[in-house]
């Protein structure tokens, strides 16, 4: 048993983490209850990433902000990354549309099993209801996104308010005289610097949290839904995969970057992500990959994470993509090519717009319904299988935010390739 635990503390992270994932799926159903009840133990390990992340977010950002120095760099990167996550979140709902009309998922779905998932989730259905009766107009999101108090932000861990005083803070500080702004960059670099050693002890016992997390998924749920939903998930995550193995390295490659390094070296991240369901949480560790293993300067990277884990939503664009199609399908409605238009239009600013809402999937969704005036009580069909398809695109996202800093970094002459990088990308140009 002690060779055991040897061989696990002996490994890297990220094969601990998919283990730890792995054997919370198996021994979920088994545990029952008991899985239930160890998920605190996950709960403790995602509020002390959160703990880090406004710390590390405001250091990092404001120190990459008055490192800039020029205001138009500054700009220039702003609308880089907003193009670049714009292009690929409408490609992102488009594929999701296309992969839903080509394998029809909701076709064909039993009228026992449709009318008992209504019912049983009709309350949930109320609340997304509520939930888009109180978003806000896109005037009122603009004035929200200005912090009264940027101490009141930063303990509700409202990262537009947050992300929106660190730009302004940094912005000020360039126009410091050096003798003046040097001070206070050199405390935030030792805050960022000791904020990503913190990270890395409390990674020190994330398979314990993912154990825990997955363990009380699988226990609660089951495989029953999934197994009655199965066609919309496998369509669902099969297009988030295709997306990702596909878009990410033409954008990759255009980059200078070989994907198989990538990928080699983002695989942890991408495990964590789908493990917590949060890219807030994985921000951290993203921020330390992107800049230590991938290259990126802390200039772009702290600009363009943050912004990403707020505003760029791939993997939910398919996700709506898909269930706007298997939700028509299910109530047998047909839509045109100008409805399919509107949807990879609305889904596409939904994702940015609804940026901070809590349980922004099924709430951009719900927009996108009542923009086509497909019954909403649909969502209640989707609900069951929500914290799986949350998982899956909570990874697809965090791996577009890393992609789009490559790209940035490459653009603005701040990507540091390893020479293993530029070795594995000549081999593949070659070939």
């Amino acid at each position: 048993m002690t060779g055991i635990f040897g061989r696990l503390r002996r490994m890297q992270l990220h094969t601990q983490i998919l283990i730890g994932l792995l054997l919370g799926a198996v021994a979920g159903p088994v545990l029952g209850d008991v899985a239930v009840r160890i998920k605190p133990l996950g709960d403790a390990f995602i509020n002390l990433l959160i703990m880090v992340v406004v710390p590390l977010v405001m250091a990092s950002l404001i120190v990459g902000t008055a490192s800039l120095g020029d205001l138009r760099k500054l700009g220039r990167i702003g609308l880089k990354t907003v193009g670049y996550y714009v292009v690929a979140t409408a490609l992102a709902v488009a594929l999701g549309l296309v992969a839903g009309q080509v394998f029809d998922p909701g076709a064909g779905m039993d009228a026992d099993v449709k009318a008992r998932m209504l019912s049983d989730y009709a309350g949930v259905t109320q609340e997304q209801l509520a939930r888009v009766a109180e978003k806000p107009s896109i005037a009122e999101l603009l004035v929200r996104i200005i912090p009264r108090n940027p101490f009141q932000a930063m303990a509700e861990t409202n990262f537009l308010q947050i992300i929106f005083f660190a730009l302004l803070f940094g912005v000020a500080l360039t126009i410091l005289s050096e003798q003046r702004r040097k001070p206070v960059v050199d405390v935030l670099e030792s805050v960022n610097d000791a904020m990503i050693v913190l990270v890395k002890l409390v990674m020190r016992v994330a398979p314990i949290g993912v154990f825990a997390l997955i363990a009380a998924v699988s226990a609660q749920f089951g495989y029953g839904v999934l197994l009655t939903l199965l066609k919309y998930v496998v369509v669902t995550i099969g297009t988030m995969v295709l997306f990702t193995v596909s878009f990410y390295p033409m954008s990759l490659y255009l980059s200078g970057m070989s994907p198989a390094f990538f990928f080699k070296r983002f695989y942890e991240v991408m495990v964590f992500a789908f493990s917590t369901s949060s890219s807030n949480a994985t921000l951290p560790i993203n921020l330390q990959v992107t800049e230590e293993e991938l290259g990126v300067s802390n200039d772009v990277a702290a600009f363009v994470l943050p912004l990403g884990a707020t505003v760029n939503m791939n993997g939910t664009a398919i996700y709506q993509g898909v269930s706007t199609i298997f939700i028509a399908q299910v109530f047998g409605i047909g839509l045109s090519a100008g409805d399919l238009l509107t949807v990879v239009l609305t889904a596409t600013l939904a994702s940015i717009g609804a940026a901070g809402v809590p349980g922004i999937g099924m709430v951009t969704l719900t927009i996108v319904l009542t923009q086509l005036g497909i019954p909403l009580e649909g969502i209640a069909l989707v609900v069951g299988v929500e914290r799986i398809l949350d998982m899956t695109r909570t990874a697809v996202n965090v791996t577009g935010d890393t992609a789009c800093a490559i790209w940035v970094a490459k653009t603005e002459g701040e990507l540091r390739l390893p020479e293993a990088t530029r070795q594995a990308t000549d081999v593949a140009r070659a070939s």
